[in-house]
Formats: structure tokens, C-alpha cells, sequence
């Protein structure tokens, strides 16, 4: 009788976690959304993997939503339409403070922080035929693609490449739209915010010869100066045109999540993305960053419950403060 009672109380802890499982997701959505950016830019197809990583994982329905990325993306995640998004800390901080061109006025609160992803470099490409090598022989009059209307690339590089004296007719489109049209010499100039590589240069690249313009230390001391970003170099190979690291600036993405989502749930997708960076590492090379000492990068929107409970558990100090509701 004894040694029946043990088996049976042994085979009911054996039962216990898979039964906390199925508690702990009674309140899981039954599918997600994240809220990336338009196809042929580094947010769709780092987006799309980790997406498609957190379904296979967690054995629910995701995907990848083509947006037009950070700003857009921080009011999707605010409002609830996607559970999770992808975002650079300029546009996220100016979502909260209530400066988000979508909706002027409405602080973005319900967005929070997931986990580092990478920094996004500021690059300009044109055609190898066009001449132009560097940003002062961009000629006045220009036609500049920035990406799509309140992206990063287009929220930031016009105001960059304003403080350097650039005048230009400016331009929007989804980042293979924007490659083919300076292929078809409809365009002079792409300024590119956006991991790297980026798949509309590779792809362009293969297809022509292109000039990647860096920045002079004097023009990458002035945009340092006026903005939120930080130093960066495009490494040498990043591209089989560059043979040499060029110059840059860049600024630091971020996964978001709806403050609302279940703890659970947030643990548990975040799990997934930062446990195997050897994995990510193979949904695209940026993913390099997406590691845990990065998590500092943050330093004012509040992070997720179940977010930095995993941080924590894995290495970080989030301080009660920068948690949301701590």
C-alpha cells in the first residue's frame, strides 16, 4: 500500500507542470500579431522570424504584419491591434510624450519594452553611375527615398540630411518599391534607416553597382550633436560593395508589447526570442545585438511585466521603477 501511495504521489508531481501550463495560459490569446514594417527592410524580415519563431514555439497561431513601421507600430501596440510590435527608442519616446504624427496629442503609454533587438544605422545609397560618392555632391533638387511616411528613415534623415545643407524633393515607398525606382533612375538617392544588411541593397547590389555613402567625421559630428543617436560604423563586408567600414550613426530598436498582454504569456514569448541567439543570429545577422546585456539600452519606456521578470531571472538589473505598474 505504501509503495502504491509513493508511485502515485511521484507520478502526480510528474503531472504538475504541465498542469500549471495549461493554467497559466487560460488567459493567452489564441493568436498574435507583430507589427513590423514594409516588405524588403531589415523590421519585416527580422519581424517575420522571430514571429513565426514564438508560434512554432508556443504552439499558437503569429505572424508578421507589414506596417508602416515604428511610429505606426507604437500606436498598434498601444491600442491593442497587434500584440506586439517592433520600435526605435526616438519614436517610442516621442509616442509617449504625445508627438506621434498618427495621433498628435495621445501619449502612447500601453507600449512597453520586450527586449533589445539591434541598432538601426542611418546609410545613404545611390547608383554607382550617378556619380555621387559623397553627401556634398548630392546635387540640390535631389529625389530622396526615406522609406515609408513615419518610419524612422523617415521621421529622422530628412532633418539629418537638412542640417547638412541637402536640399531635395523628397520621397515614400515600401524599401523594394523605393530600390527598384533608383534601379529605373526615378530616384537620385535612398537614405536607408534600417538593421543592416538591408535586403533592398543586397538585392540591389546583385543586380548594379552602387556607391554606400558614409558620413565625414565633421557631418557625423554635426547630426550627433542634433540628435538621438549614437556612432556607428557599417562594417567592411556587411556588403559586398563596401571594402572598407563606412561610417554611420545609429539608434536603438526595441520589441514592444502591449502592457495589457498576460505576464505569462510576455515571459514566455520573450523566452523564445532570447534564450538561442545562435537562432535569431540565423533569422538575420542584427540579431547579433539581441542579447541580454543590451537591456540597458532603455532607459525610459517602462518594460513589460513578463519581459523583465525573464531579464531578471537571466542576468539584468530593471529596476521596480521602469517595470510598468512597479
Amino acid at each position: 500500500m505504501k509503495r502504491s501511495t509513493i508511485i502515485g504521489a511521484v507520478a502526480a508531481l510528474a503531472l504538475m507542470p504541465s498542469i500549471a501550463v495549461a493554467q497559466d495560459r487560460s488567459d493567452w490569446p489564441s493568436s498574435f500579431t507583430v507589427a513590423t514594417a514594409s516588405q524588403g527592410g531589415t523590421y519585416f524580415a527580422y519581424g517575420s522570424g522571430w514571429a513565426n519563431l514564438v508560434a512554432d514555439e508556443l504552439g499558437i497561431s503569429g505572424g508578421a504584419e507589414v506596417t508602416g513601421g515604428p511610429m505606426q507600430n507604437m500606436a498598434l501596440v498601444h491600442t491593442g491591434d497587434a500584440a506586439f510590435g517592433m520600435t526605435t527608442m526616438g519614436p517610442a519616446r516621442e509616442s509617449m510624450e504625445g508627438s506621434n504624427p498618427i495621433a498628435p496629442g495621445l501619449q502612447m503609454t500601453q507600449a512597453c519594452a520586450m527586449f533589445p533587438m539591434y541598432q538601426t544605422p542611418f546609410s545613404i545609397t545611390t547608383l554607382a553611375s550617378s556619380g555621387i560618392t559623397k553627401v556634398s555632391e548630392i546635387p540640390a533638387g535631389a529625389k530622396i527615398g526615406f522609406g515609408p511616411a513615419g518610419s524612422t528613415s523617415d521621421t529622422y534623415f530628412p532633418r539629418m540630411l537638412e542640417t547638412l545643407g541637402v536640399e531635395f524633393e523628397r520621397r515614400n515607398g515600401g524599401w523594394s518599391d523605393l530600390g527598384g525606382q533608383l534601379q529605373d533612375n526615378l530616384l537620385d538617392v535612398i537614405a536607408f534607416a534600417a538593421g543592416v544588411p538591408v535586403p533592398a541593397v543586397s538585392q540591389l547590389e546583385v543586380q548594379t553597382n552602387i556607391n554606400i555613402i558614409e558620413f565625414t567625421e565633421e557631418e557625423q559630428k554635426k547630426i550627433l550633436e542634433a540628435f538621438p543617436v549614437s556612432p556607428f560604423e557599417i562594417g567592411a563586408g556587411t556588403y559586398t560593395t563596401l571594402t572598407a567600414p563606412a561610417r554611420s550613426v545609429s539608434m536603438w530598436n526595441f520589441a514592444i508589447a502591449n502592457c495589457n498582454l498576460p505576464e505569462s504569456f510576455v515571459y514566455e514569448a520573450t523566452k523564445v526570442v532570447m534564450s538561442d541567439n545562435a537562432r535569431m543570429v540565423g533569422i538575420h545577422k542584427a540579431a547579433r545585438s539581441t542579447i541580454v546585456a543590451n537591456w540597458d539600452k532603455n532607459t525610459f519606456m517602462p518594460w513589460h511585466p513578463g519581459a523583465a521578470r525573464w531579464f531578471n531571472e537571466n542576468g539584468a538589473s530593471i529596476p521596480a521603477s521602469l517595470i510598468h505598474g512597479g
